[in-house]
């Protein structure tokens, strides 16, 4: 429960609409920069070597787009449902997915990993840490590779160009910046949620002469060290941070204890709670029953949704501060009061860490939230605030408007340029952009209609996974699906759901697969009847990827909803369509039969 404070509920809202009003920009996620063109030195692999090899001209049964969680995940649940001829196709140079690429000093998941990591039974894995570090998912990611045996059916550094529907052959032909040529009867993409790096679109970006890198692309020939040693090539050189995210949170204090001076640019602050890390009680993990994983992740995702479970399993930060659903419809004027002061009070108490914290009173007030708690993705550390305590960092607040320009020696913010020597973009990554953006290829499927043309107007899915026009194409995103605290539950289960619907195409002797456009439009309806209260919450919150920076609505933004129930609730529909056994909503084709 929420700490109790004698606060100015009417001082808070107004507050509130101040810091929000300032930040609204017309240009929505416009004011991004993709890392193509002039940008894509940014989007270049720094940690494996290019191999080259010859171009492949084959078959598969799936061809499975990502190699992170999501991809992985669909791998394992092919082969356990016996079909083993799949291909994972992975731009990196291994597996990981955002573990792969994110390697930046600091960087650990912010949800615990007895949760957070899958299959832990499976390979009877104990984690080191309650919150592991980036290091050890990365290592975790490759022992599932070797565990499940997906080695052999991945092709690393190679990106998808385009992916072509051949109506007559009733299969997929996908081709490859490696010049390969791959034809594939079912085709899951699982392309990432957080995998494509985005710059902000400050004037002057690409002036800067000094070195300039996005965390996801950690240059260690820049500042020495490594994810696990200090950054020894700092020690001269004054550092600029941009962004003062999840990313930014962790990043920080290993910058503070290393770089010469230290800037962070900030234009909205996080909110950060305790994390109270810890290493992982043996005795306890050995003691867990047979089950106890899938209980405590769903015990989690209750926990964090405001379902308040009997016994609070994992009691820990998210918990503590995600314990009651303050965006749920109210039935009542006064649960609305009750609901709007719970959430007052928590963020309430997130800022007065800041003030127990920060010894400087100026410091500490730039750095205070002033936004409802599930505006923005709240974050748990102990070490950020305390960096603001050493004489080497400055707090550069752009109140709001963000930087100013970037010159060829530094950064200019209200007309004050500060010279560094590195730059550093945590500029996070793209959520709200179209699909194929993403993804990085736009596919064709009948007729030559392309999936940016079939969803100009915004996505048509059954469940975010099947559309029509494209048969026997799985889509695992957030788009039209589900979304949640920790980002495993919901792609673990995403991933079991694609395999199912391949394992039943097989059983049943169905070539073809895709939704009806009636179907498409009930599952609009469905998301529309649980968008009610988080529609409504966020139209108040200050911009971030939550709410697609306040860009203003339109029929497209109206389609392109994520699932706004718990995933517990998203993957229910799943389960129960599958249980239904009859493949409603769909249009098939068995082998033999007229399309």
């Amino acid at each position: 429960m929420a700490e109790q404070f004698e606060i100015d509920v009417d001082a808070l809202r107004e507050r509130y609409r101040i810091e929000m009003e300032k930040r609204i920009r017309p240009d929505g996620n416009q004011q991004y920069k993709e890392l193509k063109g002039e940008y894509a030195e940014f989007d270049e692999d720094p940690y494996t070597p290019r191999v080259e090899r010859e171009p492949l001209t084959t078959s598969t049964e799936v061809l499975i787009v990502g190699g992170g969680f999501a991809g992985m995940l669909t791998g394992v649940n092919l082969a356990k449902l016996g079909i083993t001829d799949f291909t994972i196709v992975e731009k990196a140079g291994d597996f990981g997915g955002t573990w792969y690429w994110n390697r930046y000093p600091g960087c650990m998941c912010d949800v615990e990993s007895y949760t957070y990591l899958p299959l832990l039974e499976e390979t009877g894995y104990m984690p080191t840490e309650r919150y592991a570090s980036a290091t050890e998912i990365f290592e975790y990611c490759k022992l599932l590779g070797r565990h499940f045996d997906l080695y052999p059916h991945a092709l690393f550094q190679t990106v998808i160009t385009g992916a072509e529907w051949d109506d007559d052959a009733r299969r997929w032909t996908v081709t490859t910046d490696r010049g390969d040529t791959i034809t594939a009867h079912f085709v899951v993409v699982a392309g990432g949620i957080l995998h494509k790096a985005k710059l902000p679109g400050i004037p002057g970006i690409e002036r800067f002469e000094g070195h300039a890198f996005h965390t996801s692309r950690w240059d260690y020939d820049v500042t020495g060290g490594s994810p696990t040693t200090p950054m020894d090539r700092l020690a001269d050189k004054r550092v600029g941070i941009i962004g003062t995210g999840a990313t930014a949170v962790q990043a920080v204090p290993q910058l503070a204890r290393t770089a010469k001076e230290l800037y962070v640019f900030q234009r909205t602050p996080s909110a950060v709670g305790v994390r109270n890390q810890a290493p992982t009680d043996v005795e306890w993990f050995k003691s867990l029953q047979p089950g106890w994983q899938e209980e405590r992740i769903r015990n989690f995702t209750e926990s964090v949704t405001g379902v308040k479970p009997a016994v609070n399993l994992v009691d820990d930060g998210w918990t503590e501060v995600m314990w009651e659903n303050t965006q749920k419809l109210p039935e009542s004027e006064d649960e609305a009061a009750a609901l709007e002061l719970s959430d007052f009070l928590t963020m309430e108490a997130i800022r007065r860490r800041v003030d127990d914290i920060v010894e400087d009173p100026e410091t500490a007030e730039k750095l205070k939230p002033y936004w409802a708690k599930n505006c923005k993705r709240v974050c748990f550390h102990d070490d950020y605030l305390p960096a603001f305590n050493r004489p080497n960092v400055h707090l550069v607040d752009t109140d709001g408007k963000g930087v100013q320009q970037i010159t060829e020696k530094g950064v200019v913010v209200d007309g004050v340029e500060y010279p560094v020597d590195v730059l550093v973009f945590a500029s996070g990554f793209e959520v709200n952009t179209d699909l194929d953006q993403r993804v990085g290829f736009d596919p064709v499927g009948r007729g030559g209609q392309a999936m940016s043309e079939r969803w100009a107007e915004g996505a048509r899915t059954l469940h975010g996974v099947l559309q029509g026009d494209f048969p026997n194409l799985m889509l695992i995103s957030l788009v039209q699906a589900g979304f949640g605290t920790n980002f495993v539950h919901f792609l673990s289960g995403s991933a079991a759901h694609c395999a199912a619907i391949v394992a039943t195409c097989r059983d049943q002797g169905i070539d073809t697969i895709e939704a009806t456009s009636e179907a498409e439009e009930d599952w609009l309806m469905v998301l529309y009847g649980a968008a009610g209260g988080p529609a409504g919450y966020v139209q108040h919150c200050t911009p971030g990827f939550y709410n697609s920076e306040r860009q203003e609505p339109d029929a497209k933004a109206a389609r392109n909803l994520v699932y706004a129930g718990s995933v517990i609730d998203y993957l229910g529909h799943l389960e129960r369509w599958r249980a239904q056994g009859d493949l409603a909503g769909t249009k098939i084709v068995k082998a033999g039969d007229p399309a």
